[in-house]
């Protein structure tokens, strides 16, 4: 695993003292260090696999361990990403941003990619990981489908409004929810917002930036256009079967482009 060397060094000085609680029974790693291009940027994403017995104890000290092991700055629990096994944390300095993810050990083979293992006190990683292969999360393309029109008409009431501040963070949440996963699917990659689409699907990223607007509503206007655009074409790729809402494109288009051509 070729890391940067802030990472490598708070690997080595961290995982020694992890292996010393004996209610650990592994640490695994995944995120951009193990699968993707690292660099001085990157976060760190450690599984920390908890024997059952001990799991419950060990998540109500999760900050008092972290701190014990490393230098805490700062860290809070992960509900607001639905994941509340993970504590979020600041370390250092230099800072550097570290995820810990506390699992039970018969949890760990639970997962949508491979890990790498970076101890394995008895080999129960090696073995849970062999039992059971990584569950690829389904891109639900119905589930969009049945919401992305309902959606249209939400951002353009906002437009119509003169809301640009919410109508802008609209726009970011469909990139995030809908072009970016649609992005990544038209390339292969497992769909993660709009995460390294600059490197793993240039050309698609390139066509993102029309969605993008500042605070102008003619922009605004125009990025929820291109937003609809991109829906249309990207969705349309790779042979799904979907039922379309064509009654629902049909009106929440024709009041978008009424609000549009009010603003002219």
């Amino acid at each position: 695993m070729d890391v940067p060397s802030l990472h490598s060094r708070f690997l080595g000085d961290t995982l020694p003292r992890i292996r010393q609680d004996a209610r650990v029974a592994g640490v695994a790693i995944t995120g951009s260090l193990v699968g993707g291009h690292p660099d001085v940027h990157s976060d760190v994403d450690l599984i920390l696999v908890i024997n059952d017995e001990a799991y419950d104890a060990v998540m109500r000290e999760r900050l008092v361990l972290i701190g014990s092991w490393t230098s805490l700055v700062a860290g809070f629990t992960g509900e607001h990403v639905g994941e509340p096994r993970v504590i979020i944390t600041l370390v250092g300095p230099p800072l550097l941003h570290v995820d810990f993810k506390f699992v039970r050990a018969s949890d760990f083979a639970e997962r949508t990619e491979n890990p790498e293992i970076l101890w394995d006190r008895d080999g129960l990683l090696a073995d849970a990981l062999a039992q059971q292969p990584p569950a690829t999360p389904a891109f639900d393309l119905q589930w969009i489908e049945d919401r992305f029109w309902i959606w249209v008409h939400y951002g353009a009431t906002k437009l119509g409004r003169g809301e640009l501040f919410e109508t802008i963070g609209f726009l970011t949440y469909l990139r995030e929810t809908v072009l970016g996963p649609l992005a990544a699917r038209r390339v292969g990659a497992i769909p993660r917002g709009v995460r390294h689409l600059e490197t793993i699907a240039p050309e698609e990223a390139r066509s993102l930036r029309a969605t993008l607007c500042g605070y102008d509503r003619h922009e605004a206007g125009r990025a929820l256009l291109a937003t609809v655009d991109l829906y249309r074409r990207w969705s349309d790729a790779g042979g799904a079967i979907v039922e379309r809402r064509h009654h629902a494109e049909k009106l929440a288009m024709q009041y978008l482009h009424d609000v549009i051509d009010q603003g002219c």
